[in-house]
């Protein structure tokens, strides 16, 4: 097992994640590495690019959902990056906003 992939689990456990949600969480983020590489050398644009890619293919809502939710969590917990791709929708509308 990758140090990764063990900091992403010890992460989830210590946030209380039910063994099924860090079960489909993996999941996701293996989906992820298998498309690309290691996860934790990606852009915050090549993940961007592989969830629109995901939606395009015609992914369940549900599968997308608990990719999107599962790759947030590796991103904002366990890697400790703060990307727009993540944020609130009223993060998003307030900086949209600001930015206008």
């Amino acid at each position: 097992m990758s140090p990764l992939r063990t900091r992403m689990i010890d992460d989830m456990t210590l946030a209380g994640l039910a063994a099924g949600t860090q079960r489909i969480y993996t999941q996701a983020v293996r989906r992820l590495a298998a498309h690309y590489r290691s996860p934790d050398q990606l852009s915050e644009e090549e993940v961007r690019g592989y969830l629109l890619a995901l939606r395009q293919r015609g992914a369940a809502r549900g599968t997308f959902k608990t990719s999107q939710y599962g790759l947030r969590f590796l991103y904002r917990h366990t890697l400790g990056r703060a990307w727009g791709l993540f944020g609130e929708k009223k993060a998003r509308r307030a900086q949209a906003e600001a930015s206008a």
